[in-house]
């Protein structure tokens, strides 16, 4: 990769559209956090929790991931943990920010619904008037638990909608496809919250076509597999259905062996709306940027090929029509 590409990527703003807050969770802040609320880590030190970070598939990231996530007690520490992301995303000249939270991990612990909402929708808003970072917030369902489950975090939600933006379906892709919750979303429709999926990551294409046909998704968050069925190609290019793509996660996931094996080339290759994204970065190993840096120079992505990239991000927001234009254009300016 030339220096002058690399030097345009961390010009260009840049939007984030399959970020997980908990996933943001830096080791130093965790044990800062963990010291301020008396719990125990079952880690001596900073160093020996980052050894941790070696996952073998998707269920070994979530197991640490949802350890981390019970020294997360007070309003404060969900708004410490959502402005230390923000601080990163800035400096990454993220613009625009669709975070995911997942209200099931803290109140499955006792911890209020309303106590997790209002430490991050507090950041954000922080974000928004400190750094110019508008965002979109998005519920997401835990897909290991039931859809009973489900519809009783949003029975919790309900009082809330007027901060809530959308909501998604995240956590064990395995043996939970998305067809178990299409009641839940379709509830979810008729109260007019866009929604979102993971599917096609570890999971088949298959649950990809039940993420379209039965939850009647805006976005696949991930999609990478999507590539195994023709017919599945021909529609997501077609319906200019975009993909969340988060290429340090699929590596350090196994979902791909090394980043050289990642096909995001080959989805911008079949006409795809491809995006890049962090989704765990203090799990994963790098922010938006990095991946954007990493996947330019190992996948060696053409000048046009980061670009699009790039735009996709802008398109497949939940921005206004005026906003994404207003962006887009500037895009276009720093590139010419």
């Amino acid at each position: 990769m030339s220096t002058d590409l690399a030097a345009l990527i961390r010009r260009l703003p840049k939007v984030e559209l399959h970020l997980h807050i908990e996933g943001s969770f830096e080791p130093e802040l965790m044990f800062a956090l963990a010291k301020r609320n008396g719990v125990a880590l079952p880690y001596s030190s900073v160093e020996a929790l980052r050894a941790a970070y070696d996952f073998s598939n998707l269920q070994s990231f979530l197991d640490l991931y949802y350890a981390g996530a019970n020294v997360l007690i007070t309003e404060q520490d969900f708004y410490d943990l959502t402005w230390a992301y923000l601080e990163k995303a800035h400096a990454d000249n993220i613009v625009h920010t669709e975070i995911f939270f997942d209200p099931q991990t803290h109140t499955a612990r006792g911890v209020p619904f309303a106590t997790v909402l209002n430490g991050i929708h507090r950041a954000l808003e922080d974000g928004k008037s400190k750094f110019g970072i508008s965002y979109r917030l998005i519920m997401s369902f835990l897909r290991h638990l039931s859809e009973e489950d489900g519809f009783t975090t949003l029975d919790e939600a309900m009082p809330h909608l007027d901060r809530i933006d959308g909501v998604g379906l995240d956590s064990s892709e395995q043996g939970n496809p998305p067809e178990k919750f299409a009641r839940l979303f379709e509830r979810c429709k008729q109260l007019g919250l866009p929604r979102v999926a993971h599917a096609g990551e570890e999971g088949p294409p298959e649950y990809v076509w039940q993420a379209l046909d039965l939850l009647d998704v805006s976005r696949i968050d991930h999609g990478v597999r999507s590539l195994e069925d023709a017919a599945l190609v021909k529609r997501l290019a077609e319906t200019n259905m975009p993909l969340t793509v988060c290429p340090f996660s699929n590596v350090r996931l196994k979902v791909f062996d090394k980043l050289a094996d990642h096909n995001l080339k080959q989805l911008l290759a079949q006409g795809l709306m491809a995006t890049v994204n962090s989704d765990d970065p203090a799990y994963f190993g790098g922010y938006l940027q990095d991946n954007l840096l990493a996947c330019a120079e190992v996948l060696d992505l053409s000048r046009d090929e980061v670009l699009t990239l790039v735009k996709n991000s802008f398109i497949a927001s939940w921005l206004s029509a005026e906003d994404k234009s207003r962006w887009l254009a500037e895009v276009e300016r720093l590139a010419a």
